[in-house]
């Protein structure tokens, strides 16, 4: 399908260099600007080429922009953007704080539905892959139980988070599953298990000068949603530690489904992501995302969605025909 999507992106941190290089492997797709809320002359495009706006001139480009995708961080950046952006274009997120999802929808979807805007919320790996594996292994296997292990590997949500803790200079947070877990499960036992109880956190942290360590470990351990009755622990180091030896990306994880068709067979559905560079593919999933919002639209579905809400046909680049002839 010979489309030719203007995509732009707000924010040009990981994520957003991430969906630099996924607009390049999507010839149907074109990047129309770069929106930070850093200085224009401060950003490093991929391509010189590629235009460099202020955050502030969005309002004033929403006929140059088909689909816009935001890049700001889960805990402060897209709680506000989010309601804001989708009044002015179609857009798509990655925000991932799980138990804030309904109430995010929420106040996106009234705004975009007013201004017959199509605003998909909460994509990439999780949530979004891992989303539809959950929904699919439970509505195939109703008499099972469903099992997500995150990890071994860097979390950006998580370590964004972490910045964002008074008297934190850097950090990075690296979510590791618990294998007897992930073998029980796999077996087709079906162990009852928290998330807590399935993953440890482990947090490098570089301290500002004159900050508390105790007081900076109490904040993190205690943050709802993120640390909060997990096993957590917080490593102090220096900025040329967190320079030298967490600057990979990488992560993945497994969903898993075990269920019984009949009392004596047991089923055991698998999904698993090992990524060499996690901000690269979320910004994979997101650009495939913009393309569906730019068809949604143009069918004059408005508000917001989530990936629940997606036809897998409008992700592809393939066309219908394409489709049922060389994948179906």
């Amino acid at each position: 399908m010979n489309e030719n999507i203007r995509i732009a992106i707000a924010g040009h941190g990981n994520l957003g260099r991430g969906v630099e290089a996924a607009i390049g492997n999507n010839p149907d797709m074109r990047l129309v600007g770069v929106y930070s809320r850093r200085a224009p002359d401060q950003i490093k495009p991929r391509h010189a080429e590629t235009p460099v706006y202020a955050m502030e001139q969005l309002p004033e480009d929403t006929d140059k922009i088909d689909v816009l995708i935001l890049c700001g961080g889960s805990k402060e950046d897209l709680p506000r953007q989010g309601p804001e952006l989708a009044a002015l274009f179609n857009t798509v997120d990655s925000f991932d704080t799980h138990a804030r999802i309904p109430e995010y929808f929420a106040e996106v979807d009234p705004v975009a539905r007013a201004n017959n805007r199509t605003a998909l919320v909460a994509t990439g790996w999780d949530p979004g892959l891992f989303s539809l594996n959950r929904a699919l292994g439970e509505a195939l296997l109703p008499d099972g139980a469903t099992y997500t292990f995150w990890g071994d590997g860097l979390s950006q949500g998580h370590s964004d988070a972490l910045r964002r803790v008074a008297g934190v200079a850097g950090a990075v947070q690296y979510t590791r599953p618990a294998q007897e877990a992930i073998s029980q499960v796999l077996a087709g036992e079906r162990p009852e298990l928290t998330a807590q109880k399935m993953h440890k956190r482990e947090c490098f942290v570089v301290l500002e000068d004159g900050a508390d360590a105790e007081e900076v470990r109490t904040a993190i351990v205690t943050m709802p949603h993120y640390f909060d009755g997990y096993d957590t622990t917080v490593n102090f180091i220096s900025a040329e530690e967190l320079a030298r030896d967490h600057q990979a990306m990488v992560h993945g994880g497994f969903v898993i489904r075990s269920g019984n068709t009949s009392p004596d067979t047991t089923q055991v559905m698998e999904y698993g992501l090992k990524l060499g560079s996690n901000p690269e593919f979320t910004a994979s999933v997101l650009v495939a995302c913009a393309r569906a919002v730019h068809r949604m639209n143009a069918l004059g579905q408005v508000g917001a969605k989530t990936i629940y809400d997606v036809p897998l046909g409008l992700l592809s680049r393939r066309s219908p025909e394409e489709l049922r002839a060389q994948l179906l």
